[in-house]
């Protein structure tokens, strides 16, 4: 592959009190395949090993540049990064996390014989007690708005989500792009920026991303319901005006269907999880839109079994969250022939 290393590659690592991890992170970086890289270290105020960590792999290698910085959090971590990189794509990797030894290698690959501006990869779930992996190896190439519909839908075999680790960037397509400061789930706009500007695109049906699962179990514990109203929400609207400023109306409202299809399934789980205050600030979130909802599902886009379940909601949300639990437990495992003696 050296002789088609035509372009530097700038990999931003946000780097926060991760000794225990820092090193198999960094060997899965340093022994890529594809070697023109610039490796971006951002110290963000660690209080461990791991800033000393950093000095020595400047050492070590000379592609690694690090700057230390006092605590800003994850996303001012990455805009640090992004100020110091000269590549001529961006990728991002978290440090508790590693990549396969030809992940760069592949995706700027699909990126030049594709005429791509962004290449998205599908990654490895890395729970405590087993790896969830998936993909067939094909490489597809995307049109902005295959990219969109897959992203914003989701894909029976395709895994298009907003984190960016998962996605090597051309430098030029997100110029000026940054990161919200002290929010979560900050990836949300960065990609959706990013999708929009991106007239063509390629999906690698391969896993090369090792992400860590360091939670598990439902998100309607403390810290996720802060992160659903403070930041997750806000994002997602903010997500639908992008699409609708510089896309189309169309795409923006299959944004819209999917937005509310994500608050009802939020809503769900907050009412099966016992989590009634919750519960009840979701359905004030889904009545916020309602008059655009009524165009959108009225609209001729949405399946009739949808729209029968969203003016069930608005009628009565405790009806609806009945019937709901009622269908998952008759309907489905019917459907699925796993009620014995049910087939003919």
């Amino acid at each position: 592959m050296k002789n088609d290393e035509k372009d530097l590659i700038s990999v931003i690592v946000p780097v926060y009190n991760v000794e225990k991890y820092l090193d198999r992170c960094m060997q899965s970086i340093l022994h890529q395949t594809y070697q023109k890289l610039e490796i971006i270290l951002v110290d963000d105020g660690s209080t461990d090993m791991s800033a000393a960590m950093c000095d020595d792999y400047v050492h070590q290698d000379k592609r690694v540049k690090v700057l230390h910085k006092s605590n800003g959090g994850l996303s001012d971590a990455r805009n640090a990064g992004l100020e110091l990189a000269t590549g001529t794509y961006i990728g991002y990797v978290d440090s508790d996390d590693w990549i396969e030894p030809d992940m760069y290698e592949q995706m700027y690959r699909a990126c030049v014989e594709n005429n791509a501006r962004i290449a998205v990869c599908r990654y490895f779930n890395e729970y405590r007690d087993r790896t969830e992996a998936g993909g067939n190896g094909g490489i597809i190439p995307l049109s902005r708005d295959e990219l969109l519909k897959i992203y914003i839908g989701g894909h029976d075999s395709y895994i298009i989500y907003n984190s960016v680790w998962s996605k090597l960037f051309e430098r030029e397509l997100v110029r000026g792009m940054v990161f919200p400061k002290g929010r979560n789930s900050e990836d949300i706009m960065y990609t959706t920026r990013a999708f929009c500007k991106a007239d063509r695109a390629v999906y690698l049906d391969r896993s090369f991303y090792h992400y860590v699962i360091d939670r598990e179990g439902s998100i309607m514990n403390a810290a996720g319901v802060e992160r659903i109203f403070r930041d997750e929400i806000p994002f997602w609207r903010e997500h639908i005006a992008c699409i609708n400023e510089t896309v189309s109306a169309q795409m923006a409202d299959f944004a819209r269907y999917h937005f509310q299809r994500r608050l009802l399934f939020y809503y769900m789980d907050a009412v099966d999880t016992g989590n009634r205050e919750t519960a009840l600030r979701l359905v004030s979130e889904i009545k916020k839109d309602r008059d655009e909802m009524d165009r959108v599902y009225g609209s001729g886009m949405v399946a009739k079994g949808d729209r029968m379940r969203r003016k069930l909601f608005m009628i009565s949300p405790p009806l609806y969250a009945a019937v709901v639990r009622l269908y998952e437990k008759i309907v489905i495992p019917l459907r699925n022939g796993n009620l014995h003696g049910q087939r003919g």
